[in-house]
Order: structure tokens, then sequence, then C-alpha cells
């Protein structure tokens, strides 16, 4: 098999060494070498990459920025110590993170990005040979590298560096990996159909997108990639609940833009949407406490709104329905973060309808 990451040669058995156990003719060094060519092979099909980088363990390495952990962007080099960062990383700091020297100026380090990019190009995927009818094409031409995913170790891998940069602040950097990764994903669409797995992927990664696009105040942008995961996420079967989530997180999160810019009628309707999807999903799934968690959420949502529009009864009605679905709610003792999460929750719903009780006209 072709080594999956450009900077390094999958592991192969050693032919000559074979060659000398068969001729000894050595019982126990055949067995050992046939035992090291099965763990060779094993090897050979699952190929590391060499500077350690996974979607699974925490690794900072030649090619990572240590302000935000991620792989870096827009490569840039700290004069006159010359430490290399993310642009928009060591932007926010005067004295070098590593040294400790000022910083008299930022100077951008081309070179070390494109290796970056070259690497991100390679990471997790095989060349694909280059198929001609040609039959005096000369071999050892030279043609663009083309490149095939062959598995979720590359998206997992994007999506992996992509947060590392959303929670430290490098949003230009979060976007440029997931729309790498996105990318990626519509090509094997268009290569192997409408695949429900391939439509999830894309659905979640264009979420995370929009909440890129949110955390800088784009809010048309935002809408967007929520919509357009949307639509994906709608298409496909509702018996997956981790669609059926992602699904109704992205109806809630543009209503929550819509109710921010005040257009109190568009959020409600998003609000419903995503209440209608997560009902649907707890009738499949009567016994999953953290549906009936998300349906409580989604009443509250709808009845803050119906608050807000003047219809004060149907507020109420959805409050005390979401308190009832969380006094009903039994949880195990070993899931303590979801008992607090319906705690707190309840705690909001049952002081909404307290307050109104107590004090029914606060502008009078």
């Amino acid at each position: 098999m072709t080594p999956v990451c450009p900077f390094v040669k999958a592991a192969r058995p050693d032919d000559a060494s074979s060659k000398r156990s068969c001729e000894n003719q050595n019982k126990n060094s055949c067995e050992n070498e046939n035992k090291m060519k099965n763990e060779t092979a094993d090897n050979s099909a699952q190929p590391k990459c060499p500077f350690g980088y996974d979607s699974v363990s925490f690794k900072l390495g030649p090619l990572s920025c240590i302000i935000c952990h991620a792989l870096l962007f827009e490569s840039s080099k700290c004069m006159p110590c010359s430490h290399i960062y993310c642009k928009a990383c060591i932007s926010r700091f005067k004295d070098c993170p590593l040294c400790g020297a000022d910083i008299d100026t930022i100077e951008p380090d081309t070179d070390l990005q494109k290796v970056v990019d070259r690497f991100i190009d390679g990471h997790a995927r095989i060349k694909r040979p280059h198929v001609s009818a040609d039959a005096d094409e000369v071999i050892g031409d030279d043609k663009p590298v083309i490149y095939e995913d062959v598995s979720l170790e590359r998206g997992a891998f994007l999506v992996q560096q992509a947060m590392r940069a959303f929670r430290a602040g490098n949003i230009k950097s979060a976007k440029s990996r997931l729309s790498v990764c996105a990318e990626d994903i519509r090509e094997q669409l268009q290569r192997s159909g409408d695949k429900p797995e391939l439509c999830s992927q894309l659905g979640a990664v264009l979420g995370v997108l929009g909440d890129c696009c949110r955390a800088v105040g784009d809010a048309d942008s935002a809408v967007t990639y929520f919509e357009d995961s949307v639509e994906l996420l709608s298409k496909l079967p509702t018996e997956d609940m981790e669609i059926t989530h992602t699904l109704s997180v992205s109806l809630n999160k543009i209503g929550d833009l819509k109710y921010y810019d005040g257009n109190l009628q568009a959020s409600r309707s998003y609000y419903v949407r995503s209440l209608d999807v997560r009902r649907d999903a707890m009738k499949s799934h009567p016994t999953v406490p953290s549906l009936v968690l998300d349906v409580a959420v989604s009443l509250a949502k709808v009845a803050d709104v119906d608050r807000g529009l003047g219809n004060e009864d149907a507020a109420i009605a959805g409050f005390l329905e979401a308190i009832d679905l969380l006094e009903s709610l039994e949880i195990s003792s070993d899931e303590a973060g979801l008992e607090q999460r319906r705690l707190s929750v309840l705690e909001f719903m049952k002081n909404q309808v307290t307050e109104k009780q107590t004090n029914p006209n606060p502008g009078a």
C-alpha cells in the first residue's frame, strides 16, 4: 500500500532477512520471521505519521503553534528571535511566549507554511494511480499528485485541529481546516453518491463552520452554514440519534440568531422545528435521558419566545410541560453530570413560572 503521509514510507518486511531464514531451514527462525511479517503487514495497513499527528492523541510537533496547539496557519516569525507561531496567535503578544524576547516585527514565513499546507494535503490520504490510455506514455514524467481519501482519519484529524484553533480564538485557522474537510467530503459524495454517513459528517462540519462565523459576529454567514447543515441532515434517517441531535442543534442555533436579531416569529419557527425533531426522537427512544432533557430545553425556548410575543398562556403551558418531563425523569447515579444539568434546567423552568405568578403585571 502506498503510504498515507507524504513524508513517510510504510514499513516493509525485511526480504533479505526472510531469505536467509528460509535458507537456513531453521524452524524457530522461520516462525519468528513469519510473525514479524504478519506484524509488519499490520503496521503497513495502518501507516503512522512520522510526526505523530493523528485524530486521537494530543500532539505538538514541529508544524504546531504552541499558542493554539493546532497546525500552523499563516505562519509568522517573531523578529529578532525567529520563533514561529500562527499570525493571529502571536499578534496578541508583545513578547515572544517561548523566549520572552521583545517582538520588534512579525514576518510571514511562507516557506514553512507551504510545508504545512503540503502536509495537510497529504495527511491520511493515499495517492490515486494515474490512468492513461496512451501506450507511449513516458515513465517518470512529472505529474500532479492526485490524492484519494482512505478513511475517516483525515476528516477527524482536520476537525481536531480546527477545534483546537477555535477554542484558542484563532477562528481563521479553524475555518480554513473545516473548509478543507467540507471540500473533501463533497468530493467523496460526488464519487460515491449521497451516503448517509458522509451527509451526516458534512452536516456536522457545516454546523461548526456556522459556529466560527457566529464567533466573529458574521450572523448572515452563520445562518447560511446552519441552513445548509439542516438541509443535508433533514434528508437522513431520523433513527440515528447523533443525526437527530446535530439537526436539532443547528435549528436552535438559527433560532438563536433570529432571536438576537429581534425576529421573534422567525426564531419561534426554528425552535418549533427543533422541538418537533426532538419529540419524534423521544418517541423512538423514550428511555434516553439526554433526549428528554433536549425536549425540555426546546420547550423552554419556544415558551420564552411566546412570552416575548405576548402569548403568556402558551408560555406558561410550555414551561409546565417541561417541568413535568424533568420531574418524572429518572437518571442513574453514574450519570452525575446529566443529573446536574436536569436540576439546573428544572430550577430555571420553575423560576420562570413562579416569577410570573408572583408578579403578573411587572409593568404596572
